[in-house]
């Protein structure tokens, strides 16, 4: 056994640096990220949040969650030659056998098995421990493999200078973007604008929570209904999850 009285103070240091981590995308914003739990299985997750959409209560006609994301990330009103960015968006899939339709919305899935994090050539794109991708502005080379490799369209690049940011979502010119899943809510314990917008003032089809938590009430609903992935074919594990398709 060693007698160096700096052991226990480093044991102390290197758990807490294991547990909880801060990665700074912008002056005076921060994105937490929570390791595994000490003693857990390598590779395992203590947490994983997830969103979960009833298609059977989302409406052609409802985008509170569009218009939520809109407003929380200041994304509309931009003088652009196209069209302001859309973190996620309706989509709309009728079936050709019997015609019904279906409405739901689409945003970054928050891969388990990310193929924007492996195309990155610089880290920009990474994943927190909790499952939730992001993307490092300051890392960023805006080489846009991350955009070319999702499968389902959800990153974009910014081609114009950003005026009017949040300081929770911090954008930039030159630079991939995508659904942060709100990390700025969910690390003080709140709730993703989408899903709160759509509990409030929409038909109350999503629900968000821990996947990994039996007793919460996204999982409590996973393990008791039906549920799906779009492409899950591609083994990418997305975190969000559908009902009703």
């Amino acid at each position: 056994m060693s007698n160096d009285p700096a052991m226990p103070r480093r044991g102390l240091l290197a758990t807490a640096a294991a547990v909880f981590a801060t990665f700074t995308l912008a002056p005076g914003v921060s994105l937490r990220a929570f390791a595994e739990e000490p003693g857990k299985t390598p590779g395992a997750r203590a947490v994983r949040w997830a969103i979960l959409t009833d298609t059977t209560k989302c409406s052609t006609d409802c985008n509170a969650c569009v218009t939520a994301c809109n407003s929380e990330f200041n994304l509309t009103g931009h003088d652009r030659p196209t069209t302001d960015p859309q973190w996620i968006r309706k989509v709309t899939v009728t079936d050709k056998a019997n015609g019904h339709v279906t409405s739901l919305p689409v945003m970054c899935q928050h891969c388990a098995h990310p193929p924007c994090v492996d195309v990155c050539p610089t880290g920009a794109s990474f994943q927190r421990p909790d499952g939730i991708v992001l993307i490092d502005r300051h890392i960023c080379i805006g080489c846009r493999y991350c955009v070319m490799a999702c499968p389902y369209g959800a990153r974009q690049f910014v081609h114009e200078d950003v005026e009017n940011q949040q300081p929770w979502g911090p954008r930039g010119k030159g630079t991939a973007e995508a659904c942060t899943m709100c990390v700025h809510r969910i690390d003080v314990g709140g709730t993703p604008a989408c899903a709160e917008a759509c509990g409030s003032k929409g038909n109350k089809a999503m629900l968000f929570g821990d996947l990994n938590d039996p007793t919460s009430d996204i999982a409590k609903r996973v393990a008791s209904y039906p549920t799906a992935q779009i492409r899950a074919d591609l083994r990418t594990d997305p975190a969000m999850r559908y009902e009703g398709i």
